[in-house]
């Protein structure tokens, strides 16, 4: 299981920096973490749909007569409505979005413990060493393990069948 800590403490190795043992230790490393971790990760699960990070969720309307938006949601995949801020805006009493979630660290698979360390580690980089060559090494091992665990995310569920389908009944 991976902890806030495991994850900035990796990124911070991957600098060649020393971990952590805490958000409140009076280091820069730590205090670094602590203010950049919680903006970084929920970036990275909303920039791509991760299976992990994808929840689908009935909402009902308030007595305003519109849908609220749960605040663990990073970003809407699917509505049925027209989205104004924090509100949906829908025909009928219950509505269904599909939704990226603010997700736990220990819930991470591990393809994505590595992207988010990395990310983490190129974020750190400028303020806690100030080298841009080492800042270009870790844009580029981004990129690639960026590839790698979208490519391990989309693979590893099988789709559901299509039935029923009238061009395929039709070939048969």
């Amino acid at each position: 299981m991976v902890t806030k800590i495991d994850l900035c403490s990796m990124a911070l190795l991957k600098l060649g920096e020393s971990p952590i043992q805490s958000f409140s230790d009076d280091s820069a490393s730590a205090k670094l973490s602590r203010t950049l971790f919680d903006v970084v990760i929920d970036t990275l699960i909303s920039s791509y749909p991760w299976r992990f990070a994808t929840c689908d969720m009935e909402l009902i309307k308030n007595t305003d007569g519109d849908f609220i938006i749960p605040s663990n949601v990073l970003r809407i995949i699917k509505s049925r409505g027209k989205i104004l801020g924090n509100k949906i805006s829908a025909i009928g009493d219950k509505t269904t979005i599909a939704a990226l979630v603010r997700t736990s660290p220990e819930y991470f698979p591990s393809y994505f413990v590595s992207l988010a360390a990395t990310r983490l580690a190129m974020e750190f980089c400028m303020p806690l060493i100030g080298d841009s060559s080492i800042y270009r090494m870790l844009v580029a091992l981004y990129e690639t393990e960026l590839q790698s665990a979208k490519f391990i995310d989309s693979t590893s569920c099988t789709s559901e069948s299509i039935s029923n389908f009238s061009l395929l009944n039709v070939r048969y």
